[in-house]
């Protein structure tokens, strides 16, 4: 990884995989007449629309036609179709996402060759908008977000995620690239956590470019310390740490360790003590206690912060039924 990604104040990130727009149901796509044609090959895929094509992978919705449904396909670039890293990489993260049957991860439906013998992984089209998304619109003071996304709705967003990550972690994964984008949240409150290319199972060796500092998987702004420093030792406390960022910057609209450059941005996430989130943003009411939570989750030392994902969402979910019940009195 190489950029930073934000360049700067907040603008236009798209995610890859969401897409706000709801998808009708026609009655065209669910004719209970049995089809004229059916395939069980790359055949059944029509209508094809490009998404992304972002790193070393393109995403492109299209329909399947067996089903009537839209579906995302992610495959290599074509300069890539021929990298066998990277091929076995595509692989992995569909054969991780297929393992996390969780109600906040992707559904993923096949993996296959295309009628070139490129390989894809197709998957469930996400529908809604990202966290970075929101959490612009709330830097913004848009009514449409500041309505609708409050405190504790964006703690609810979060133990979302919190309670995904914590299933995975119970089956030996660690996502490693938490950040608002890979959020999505969809119209009628549903969260979901994607894009699990960076992913690791325990035991799992590093793979190529993994062992230089600022080389590891993940995105820089949301990097925990030992991924920075290239430690072997990664595990879900890593998670921890970039949960905290999110966290963090769910509160205070601004990221915690954002440097002049990826260097500096480094340097800060290794070195450099948090601003703590109430005095980064003193025109925002923020809970100490929940300020309390988050600095726990950015300890620089593993050892320092919550040792599960299930105890810090517990500290979250103790803070929200504790703020229900004075609510209540």
């Amino acid at each position: 990884m190489n950029t930073q990604n934000k360049t700067g104040e907040y603008g236009d990130r798209p995610s890859e995989y969401g897409d706000s727009r709801i998808s009708m149901v026609f009655v065209s796509d669910i004719e209970v007449e049995p089809p004229k044609r059916i395939s069980n090959t790359f055949k059944k895929y029509a209508h094809f629309r490009e998404l992304s094509t972002g790193g070393k992978a393109r995403l492109v919705s299209c329909k399947d036609t067996n089903l009537g449904r839209r579906v995302v396909l992610k495959m290599l670039r074509d300069e890539f179709f021929e990298d066998d890293v990277e091929l076995r990489r595509l692989i992995r993260e569909a054969r991780i996402t297929a393992q996390l049957q969780h109600p906040a991860t992707v559904p993923m439906y096949e993996l296959g060759q295309d009628d070139n013998g490129n390989w894809f992984f197709a998957m469930k089209k996400i529908e809604g908008k990202t966290l970075f998304e929101i959490i612009v619109g709330l830097a913004r003071r848009e009514t449409q977000y500041e309505s609708t996304y409050d405190l504790n709705h964006l703690l609810g967003i979060l133990t979302n995620v919190g309670d995904a990550l914590a299933y995975a972690h119970t089956r030996g994964v660690i996502h490693r690239d938490i950040k608002p984008e890979n959020i999505i949240v969809g119209m009628f409150g549903e969260v979901t956590l994607i894009d699990w290319g960076a992913a690791k199972v325990w035991g799992m060796p590093n793979d190529g470019g993994e062992g230089t500092k600022g080389q590891r998987g993940g995105t820089p702004l949301y990097m925990s310390p030992e991924q920075v420093t290239g430690h072997r030792m990664v595990d879900e406390r890593t998670d921890i740490f970039s949960l905290g960022i999110v966290m963090y910057e769910m509160m205070a609209q601004r990221e915690p360790f954002r440097g002049a450059d990826i260097g500096k941005t480094f340097d800060n996430i290794v070195n450099k003590a948090p601003t703590p989130p109430r005095e980064a943003a003193p025109h925002r009411v923020i809970p100490q206690k929940l300020e309390e939570i988050c600095l726990k989750a950015l300890e620089k030392d593993p050892n320092d912060r919550y040792q599960s994902m299930t105890a810090m969402m517990s500290a979250v979910n103790k803070f929200r039924n504790d703020s229900l019940l004075r609510d209540i009195s």
